[in-house]
């Protein structure tokens, strides 16, 4: 059990800090008694969002970062049920085409989160409404799924628990594109692995298969759609300048 008064002194730098330091952090956060579960979330959210924003200068640690925070989680539990509020933290692709994705993603981000069904362990993603023309020219026989909200629900996936693809000694929730009713270019060799940190904040791998071989392209995370959050908020992979914490 962590206690909140040993936080401050635990808080790693938000600019310059060694993968070990921010693994520390959130491991503490993960000890917090459940009085200070809603702090915990905020501040395991602030993490992710921070590596995301070093990535685009620092690479090398903030994906150590993140992938020491990803196997400090457990699959989710409770098990997820209705909407998700997402954020992509950022590629780890080759430096110009990752260069190349945040740019884009500054400008355009049409994905904005999953909606998970329990009961069917299925569930999809949530698009914007400026997705459809570009779904449209890239996958012209699949149709999006119109919602109330006027958002658009796309890209079905079932869901079960196993061991990660590269991370084989870590149980995650698979979230597995691989079926009929996928588009075949690109969707269906994608596989999404997520973890939960702290109850209410998630972070995913997302994994590409290229013959026999799963590659990690980048790093999503969510939390529920009714979690409160600041409005400036914005996806990390967007911002040029990393945010305080909320320690």
């Amino acid at each position: 059990m962590t206690r909140l008064t040993e936080l401050p002194s635990l808080e790693p730098d938000p600019l310059t800090p060694l993968p070990e330091e921010v693994e520390r952090y959130v491991e503490a956060l993960q000890g917090l008694s459940k009085a200070n579960a809603d702090f915990a979330r905020r501040a395991s959210w602030a993490q992710i969002r921070l590596a995301g924003a070093r990535a685009g200068s620092h690479p090398a640690e903030a994906h150590d970062s993140l992938n020491r925070i990803f196997r400090l989680g457990v699959p989710p539990d409770p098990p997820l049920e209705g909407p998700t509020r997402g954020i992509l933290v950022t590629p780890t692709i080759a430096r110009p085409a990752d260069l190349g994705m945040r740019a884009l993603a500054s400008a355009w981000m049409p994905w904005t989160g999953k909606r998970f069904h329990g009961a069917t362990a299925t569930g999809d993603n949530l698009l914007v409404a400026s997705a459809r023309p570009v779904a449209r020219v890239l996958f012209p026989s699949y149709r999006l799924e119109p919602l109330d909200d006027r958002r658009y629900a796309a890209f079905r996936f079932r869901t079960y628990v196993g061991p990660g693809q590269v991370d084989p000694d870590r149980e995650t929730l698979k979230i597995d594109y691989d079926s009929d009713e996928n588009p075949r270019l690109l969707i269906r060799d994608i596989l999404d692995e997520l973890v939960q940190i702290v109850p209410g904040a998630y972070l995913g791998k997302v994994l590409l298969r290229r013959k026999e071989t799963w590659r990690l392209l980048g790093y999503f995370a969510l939390q529920p759609a009714a979690a409160s959050a600041p409005r400036h908020e914005q996806p990390v992979a967007t911002r040029g300048e990393p945010v305080p914490t909320p320690a």
